[in-house]
């Protein structure tokens, strides 16, 4: 089978380097000009993605991909013991109630900037944004140093530093040792009794002062669809490996993973 890596118009570091390590393992990599898809390749059934949720949202249904994301709810729903943190999953209108300050983002998507908010009034008002729009509110922490992983069938693929104090600083499993023990963590988030995720995704962890000791203590920090994260330090080949998983040819995708795919919108030419 012809397997290809679809790639969007806007070119970044992750997607280089995911072009050239699909090119290594023999797959053709086609980057699109526009946010047309061309004929050839609607409906190949050898097709994965790697882009954007709104470049997704515009070819992944004529493409005929199955993109894998974790619930919108996941983080959420995890035990106090793995967020370190209140998190609340709600709506943007009950949101806009908070009179305290909080981390607010959307949870799959970019629609307004995830930052912490004073309080609910700077939020989007229903004028731009709907106010069932699902939403996560954590309490404000700082994480000392974040990582990312990519997860698939079971283990961790790639590690990666990406920040320390809140700025971006990368570093691979040779130049910061911690991400063996970033990868051991995140590992407990696939044991019995947790939350469920998809089969192949991506968790950011970090280190945060403990409230009571103040010793430095792990925390999970968010998951993200594969497909559409960036790869920082890690190693490109077993971050693709995750990737090409998470985003496959729809009748590959299994059905325990199902439950987990982005709904795709039909896109009319």
């Amino acid at each position: 089978m012809d397997r290809v890596l679809i790639l969007p118009p806007r070119v970044t570091e992750t997607g280089l380097a995911f072009a050239d390590a699909a090119r290594r393992r023999g797959m053709r990599v086609e980057t699109l000009h526009t946010w047309r898809l061309p004929e050839h390749l609607a409906g190949h059934v050898g097709a994965h993605l790697y882009a954007g949720p709104l470049f997704a949202d515009a070819v992944g249904a004529e493409l005929g991909v199955g993109l894998l994301e974790p619930d919108q709810d996941w983080l959420a729903r995890l035990p106090r013991a793995w967020t370190r943190r209140e998190v609340v999953f709600t709506t943007l209108a009950q949101a806009r109630s908070l009179d305290r300050p909080a981390f607010v983002k959307p949870p799959d998507d970019k629609s307004f900037p995830a930052r912490v908010y004073p309080s609910g009034a700077g939020l989007p008002g229903p004028d731009v944004l709907e106010d069932d729009t699902a939403v996560l509110v954590s309490e404000v922490v700082s994480f000392e140093v974040e990582f990312r992983l990519f997860l698939a069938a079971g283990r961790v693929r790639a590690v990666s530093r990406y920040a320390v104090d809140g700025e971006l600083d990368l570093a691979g499993p040779v130049e910061d040792t911690r991400c063996a023990d970033a990868a051991a963590f995140a590992a407990g988030l696939l044991g019995t009794g947790m939350p469920e995720l998809p089969s192949a995704v991506v968790i950011d962890v970090g280190l945060l002062a403990d409230g009571g000791t103040g010793r430095p203590e792990w925390a999970v920090i968010e998951a993200n669809a594969a497909w559409a994260s960036g790869h920082y330090a890690a190693d490109p080949d077993g971050a693709l490996d995750v990737v090409l998983l998470a985003s496959r040819p729809s009748a590959e995708v299994a059905p325990a993973d199902r439950p987990f795919l982005r709904r795709l919108p039909s896109v009319t030419r």
